[in-house]
């Protein structure tokens, strides 16, 4: 049985997105945890999963945002593919790899099959380059990673059963990097498939910079010299420079947001200026335009 838990917040929004995306896929008797969150969505994650592991057919745990819209026909076999390898212990649909901290990003993101749905600027979608079949470019590749984007994850029933959110990092930010570290240290795989979901998300990667600046710190201490890369620096770093390191990673992630911003509201100031175009009213005119066109350029040559 694949099972699927999601931690919410916001009732409505589990209602238009995760449990429509759930019930697009679930199969007969398959357990739906969709929990209120308490007091961090560590806690909410692991209640989850302390409820999943009492399940003795588990297949997989499919743990997902409320915000988060499976969007895939042939999720189920896909998910049972993954589990066929005992080592795979969490799949996502975005990850990356050479990640250093809870800015995963700023590595080498392998794999990207989801769209970021947005609603500013009139709304629209921003597809990861693995979107749409065939298409990818060719550095694309499924396989392992360092870590997985925590918005979609799925959890093998040993992974359920063993690994749980350090609920000291923090309230929200870094669960999922933390979660693949303590699945890499116990020697399983952390990897990217094609899983296909929808994240309707706003264009802000970090809207708590102070929050996630602990967390950045938190991870970085408790990580540092026990998986490569993590909390990469001198080993006597002082409070400060960690402090530094997470602001100017909280810095990069804005300047990030600010650029999805950006080609959002191009993108809506294109479709306003299509729309124009395209509407009866505008071909009507054409001929008009055409003739102050032609009568402003005689004028200027005169």
């Amino acid at each position: 049985m694949i099972a699927y838990g999601c931690p919410v917040t916001a009732p409505e929004i589990y209602e238009r997105h995760a449990r429509r995306g759930i019930e697009s896929v679930a199969e007969p008797g398959a357990k739906v945890f969709g929990y209120r969150a308490t007091s961090s969505i560590f806690r909410s994650c692991n209640i989850i999963l302390d409820s999943a592991a009492a399940c003795d057919d588990l297949e997989a745990l499919v743990l997902l945002h409320q915000d988060a819209e499976i969007a895939d026909a042939r999720f189920n076999a896909k998910v049972r593919e993954l589990m066929r390898d005992p080592d795979v212990a969490v799949a996502g649909c975005i990850g990356a790899i050479g990640v250093r901290s809870i800015a995963w990003w700023e590595g080498a993101v392998t794999w990207a099959s989801f769209i970021h749905r947005y609603g500013e600027f009139g709304g629209g979608d921003l597809p990861g380059f693995a979107w749409k079949a065939g298409k990818a470019p060719p550095y694309a590749r499924t396989g392992e990673v360092d870590a997985v984007d925590g918005f979609l994850m799925v959890l093998s029933p040993w992974t359920v059963r063993n690994v749980r959110f350090d609920e000291s990092l923090g309230r929200l930010h870094g669960y999922d990097l933390d979660f693949c570290l303590q699945v890499r240290a116990a020697g399983r795989k952390v990897v990217t498939a094609d899983l296909r979901a929808v994240h309707n998300h706003s264009l802000d990667l970090v809207s708590d910079p102070e929050d996630w600046a602990e967390a950045h710190m938190r991870i970085a201490e408790k990580w540092e010299g026990r998986m490569p890369g993590i909390g990469q620096g001198g080993r006597d770093w002082k409070q400060r420079a960690r402090r530094a390191e997470a602001e100017a990673e909280a810095a990069r992630a804005s300047a990030v947001s600010k650029q999805l911003q950006l080609e959002a509201r191009e993108r809506e100031y294109r479709r306003i200026a299509d729309e124009i175009e395209e509407s009866i009213s505008w071909r009507i005119t054409a001929p008009l335009r055409r003739a102050n066109h032609w009568r402003r350029t005689t004028l200027r040559r005169r």
